[in-house]
């Protein structure tokens, strides 16, 4: 098998043009009437360029059904290692860009096949051997999922630790609590930080039962009804790092779309946290808040007006999750079908793999538009009026035998008692409370989540 390299993989590439085309398409019978090019483009729709997500993911599942068929003898150990020499080719070509899916092809599935068959003649033609396109393409749809999850977690657990340290230098700064919209009572920014941090431990814990469901291999299952053949699943799976094999082929066919669906319930459950801190970021670098000023690195300007300092980057990490709600949409609607295979669900491709996409580049920016942040606490102080420790107030006559609601009634009249800022973030000792924020708790959660 000669080495890989740009000229060989280039000239692969003008053959491949040559001899070609997207309506060759795999499943034709020979002589048959071609399909109208209209007809041709539309079946394909937008698969050639969603594939270019999943190529790598398809030629790993490759790989390890060839291994299978492998081991129960269909091709020999030759043709293996040929084939295996060819797909590390065709992977390395493919990331290197000098091999490119494109519009030759009519998805992913075929253009790995018809790169087997020009690289190794007949034996690239047994690659199809006990396979569909629909576990070929569950199979890919699996590890690409699996695979992408585990980034959007790692990109949670880097915000979530950004959060925590951010919370540790501002224990004893000061801001106002907000129910309502209306000024609560004394709270600090770390108390406030943390809550998010917290929520986002929530959406990652989340994540992980997800990636738990996920890490099952559908392959093998073919068209959803098994094979002749004594494939070895439990073998193809582990060489794909999937720790079990989804049983009933039926139920395999039927997790297309359902599981895509799971995934972006997840992904929402994060980017729903990261609108309400984008809100309250919003509202907090308003000039009537001013609590907040957040870098040039992470604001823009206006085009007329001079004065102008917009957070428009916060605004889009607000709307991010509206592209994730639209995903879950398309899916959902997609999903009142009879079971086994339809090809409706060729339309599921795209919303997951734009909802991942979109996620991912939102979490990623969260960790340094933290750290461009500055509290202004001079200003966050001020905004603690009086009347907001009422109900520290009222629980200090409740230490005093009072009942609390008497000393609630009594608190809106007392002029005397008077309870400082203070004094009444130092008595929040509840668990989680700013005088005892449960740090430790946390880090250890969180550890117990990567």
């Amino acid at each position: 098998m000669p080495n890989n390299s740009n000229d060989l993989n280039t000239k692969q590439n003008k053959e491949h043009t040559k001899t070609h085309h997207k309506n060759d398409v795999l499943w034709a019978a020979e002589g048959a009437q071609k399909l109208a090019p209209g007809v041709m483009a539309y079946l394909a729709g937008e698969d050639v360029v969603l594939d270019q997500a999943l190529f790598v993911y398809d030629i790993q599942g490759t790989q390890a059904h060839l291994q299978g068929l492998a081991q129960i003898g269909i091709i020999s150990e030759s043709e293996y290692a040929a084939f295996i020499d060819a797909l590390d080719e065709l992977k390395t070509a493919f990331e290197q860009g000098t091999f490119s899916l494109d519009e030759r092809f009519e998805d992913g599935h075929s253009a790995i096949e018809f790169y087997l068959t020009q690289k190794l003649g007949e034996v690239g033609k047994k690659a199809h051997t006990g396979r569909s396109r629909n576990d070929q393409v569950l199979t890919c749809l699996r590890l690409y999922m699996q695979d992408q999850m585990a980034v959007v977690k790692q990109l949670g657990i880097d915000a979530i630790e950004v959060l925590i340290e951010l919370a540790e230098g501002h224990q004893d700064t000061m801001m106002p609590g907000y129910t309502h919209l209306q000024r609560a009572m004394p709270n600090t920014v770390a108390v406030w930080l943390l809550g998010f941090a917290e929520s986002l431990m929530d959406d990652v814990q989340h994540l992980n039962s997800v990636m738990h469901l996920l890490d099952a291999s559908p392959l093998g299952t073919a068209a959803g009804f098994g094979v002749p053949l004594q494939l070895p699943r439990a073998e193809t799976a582990a060489a794909m790092g999937l720790s079990r094999v989804q049983i009933n082929p039926v139920s395999a066919q039927n997790s297309r779309g359902k599981y895509e669906l799971i995934c972006l319930h997840a992904l929402s459950y994060l980017l729903l946290d990261v609108r309400r801190f984008a809100w309250d970021l919003s509202l907090f670098m308003t000039s009537e808040f001013d609590f907040i000023q957040m870098g040039s690195s992470h604001t823009t300007g206006s085009s007329i007006m001079p004065n102008k300092n917009n957070p428009d980057v916060v605004e889009l990490l607000r709307a991010s999750l509206s592209v994730v709600d639209g995903a879950v949409q398309q899916i959902q609607s997609l999903l009142s079908l009879p079971s086994g295979y339809q090809r409706d669900l060729q339309l599921s491709k795209e919303p997951l793999i734009k909802g991942m996409q979109k996620t991912q580049a939102t979490l990623a920016l969260l960790p340094e538009l933290l750290q461009a942040l500055t509290f202004k606490k001079d200003q966050m102080k001020d905004a603690i009026t009086s009347e907001m420790m009422a109900t520290d107030q009222a629980l200090e006559k409740v230490k005093q035998g009072q009942s609390f609601r008497d000393a609630y009634l009594d608190s809106k009249q007392d002029d005397e008692l008077i309870i400082t800022a203070e004094q009444s973030i130092d008595q929040r000792v509840s668990l989680g409370g700013a005088a005892n924020l449960g740090l430790n708790f946390l880090r250890v959660r969180l550890e117990g989540l990567v």
